[in-house]
């Protein structure tokens, strides 16, 4: 078979990308992704290696490849992995399923798993105009969200972020030096009033789409949100879309508790909503199958998901084949009836790990303590009555004590600033171990007061 490699390879360069903008299937404004793009991202061109590793990839038998700087798999030491699951279903990779695991593959992933995660997708999200989407596999959500921030934000330039904060996106957007804009949270996530107020506040006499004094990206971690532990409700979501398409914002919609919600219905996210393109979907494998496999997927729109492959080609390469690899073939074996009951299992098992929590809570906090209950993800975020900081109480004396918290501080948009607030984690301690950590951090509670005293 033969390849106009030339005509291939310039099809993917970014030029394209540049002068690419999309009209909004709601007939109101254009989306224009150059905005989304900051001029040192902007400057990436494909890698020809990499685009030839692509089209060898979904080429058809026969096709000679000479291209490539591709070991060869017969002088790979291993023959032979086997796979067993709980449920004592077993696989195992050798000949062509292994020779694939352990090749390079290409940038945007194993391409039988990127196919299937694409099916997911659409039966789990049902986006609309799927079409206008692609997606890429990354080592882990945080990865393809770090590429993101990356790609699209300047020095000094306003990012959108719900306050209390993830501390990982913190880390990512600390370099740039930007001015955080944060929205409060209360138990039903990030509250669109705020957000109206604040976004009234900077697009004020300012020409929206323009000015580079103006937030262009908004972060949300909408399920089990990392601290509080809320899910973003459904009429929040709609009324923060339609500000985000108002002041011509990009969704970043960080979600990798989806699934460890413990509600009846999943929830509708912020990629089913998506008519106009400005969603970019963050999931990952990490909470629901391993987290040391490392593969997460990016969803949104092909624009910006090629720019991410971009940087991907110079940097990773590819998310590891063989986990991808190990990932298809469970997924094959399991098909969507068995993924679906391993999701509810372990909805029910954190479910009962936090019930746990807070009945150790109640027994021992109460009057000390104050919090929500949390109706996804992994967390307790309590609220210290009457104690102005935790950080020293957490860090210090809590060390001590053989219990360990993360203090509030660490997720707020302003980490200087005294904080009540401390976050305690359910997943992995036992019962026992639950019920004598908050025993113990009622009387450093107890403790912090007298020292204030």
């Amino acid at each position: 078979m033969i390849y106009t490699i030339r005509n291939s390879f310039l099809k993917s360069r970014p030029t394209g990308l540049m002068s690419y903008v999309r009209k909004s299937t709601s007939g109101s404004s254009a989306m224009d992704y150059n905005r989304f793009l900051n001029p040192f991202s902007a400057k990436r061109e494909p890698s020809l290696i990499r685009e030839l590793t692509k089209i060898y990839a979904n080429s058809p038998p026969g096709t000679i490849f000479l291209a490539g700087g591709l070991p060869n798999a017969g002088t790979f030491p291993f023959a032979e992995t086997n796979v067993k699951l709980k449920d004592g279903t077993t696989f195992s990779l050798s000949g062509r399923s292994l020779e694939a695991a352990l090749q390079y593959q290409p940038t945007q992933g194993y391409p039988p798993l990127v196919k299937k995660l694409k099916e997911f997708q659409i039966k789990t999200h049902n986006p609309p105009n799927w079409d206008n989407y692609e997606m890429i596999i990354t080592a882990g959500s945080q990865d393809g969200l770090c590429k993101t921030i990356e790609m699209s934000l300047e020095e000094e330039e306003p990012i959108v972020v719900q306050d209390p904060i993830y501390t990982g996106t913190m880390a990512i957007v600390k370099p740039f030096r930007s001015r955080l804009i944060p929205i409060e949270q209360d138990k039903d996530g990030m509250c669109p009033d705020a957000l109206r107020k604040a976004l009234q506040n900077f697009f004020k006499d300012q020409d929206k789409r323009s000015s580079k004094g103006v937030p262009k990206l908004m972060y949300i971690n909408p399920t089990g949100a990392n601290p509080t532990g809320s899910v973003l409700t459904l009429e929040r979501k709609k009324e923060i879309y339609k500000l985000a398409c108002e002041y011509d914002l990009l969704i970043l919609e960080d979600d990798p508790y989806y699934f460890l919600h413990f509600q009846k219905e999943n929830p509708v996210s912020f990629l089913s909503l998506d008519t106009e393109g400005r969603v970019m979907r963050y999931d990952s494998f990490s909470k629901v199958l391993s987290s040391g496999i490392r593969v997460g997927f990016v969803t949104g729109p092909k624009p910006l998901v090629k720019m991410l492959e971009l940087h991907m080609q110079v940097s990773t390469l590819h998310t590891s084949s063989l986990t991808q690899v190990i990932i298809h073939n469970l997924l094959e074996s399991w098909g969507p009836e068995d993924l679906h009951g391993h999701f509810k299992s372990i909805q029910t098992f954190y479910k009962s790990k936090r019930d746990i929590m807070l009945d150790a809570a109640k027994k021992y906090l109460t009057g000390l303590a104050e919090w929500t209950v949390p109706e996804a993800g992994m967390f307790l975020w309590i609220k210290v009555n009457d104690v102005v900081d935790t950080y020293d109480m957490v860090m210090e004396r809590g060390a001590k004590k053989n219990v360990l918290f993360v203090p509030g501080r660490a997720f707020m948009t302003d980490p200087s600033q005294p904080c009540q607030y401390i976050r305690a984690s359910y997943t992995v301690p036992t019962p026992e171990e639950i019920d004598t950590g908050m025993a113990r951090l009622a009387d450093l509670i107890r403790e912090e007061k007298d020292l204030q005293k």
